[in-house]
């Protein structure tokens, strides 16, 4: 496919796929100055406390113009970045431990939230009712 690093014979010549869509596309930082709008990154979790059944929605909006204007990057790079750091940081001070390898759903998430949410991602989290689902999404999940 195209994000293969294997080359492959294309007019007589050997391509590397992911090289030539790296060339071909314009870098990521060149697509934040102009930039407007917002991204919305959300989950819905479902499931049950006390026995009874319980929804709730956990989501962030990131403004394209303000993350330009303070890392000179559009909201979709700031998202992918910022996570990961303060996952790092979580690590580094101790709040996540272990040996081995883990999924970032197997530690304490109110940490995590609290320190994404120092580094310019805030998250709100809403309890929804069953139906509400319908309404936030255009298609069904």
């Amino acid at each position: 496919g195209l994000i293969s690093l294997e080359p492959i014979k294309h007019k007589g010549m050997d391509v590397i796929p992911m090289e030539f869509l790296r060339d071909l596309l314009p870098a990521p930082s060149s697509l934040a100055e102009g930039y407007s709008g917002k991204t919305s990154i959300g989950v819905i979790v479902r499931g049950r406390k006390d026995g009874k059944p319980l929804a709730k929605m956990l989501y962030n909006v990131c403004d394209h113009a303000e993350t330009n204007k303070e890392v000179s990057a559009q909201a979709v790079s700031y998202t992918t970045g910022v996570p990961p750091v303060s996952g790092a940081a979580m690590f580094f001070r101790g709040i996540w431990k272990g040996a081995g390898v883990f999924n970032v759903e197997q530690f304490p998430s109110k940490p995590f939230l609290d320190d994404v949410a120092t580094r310019g991602l805030p998250t709100t989290i809403i309890d929804i009712e069953a139906g509400d689902q319908d309404e936030l999404f255009a298609v069904e999940t």
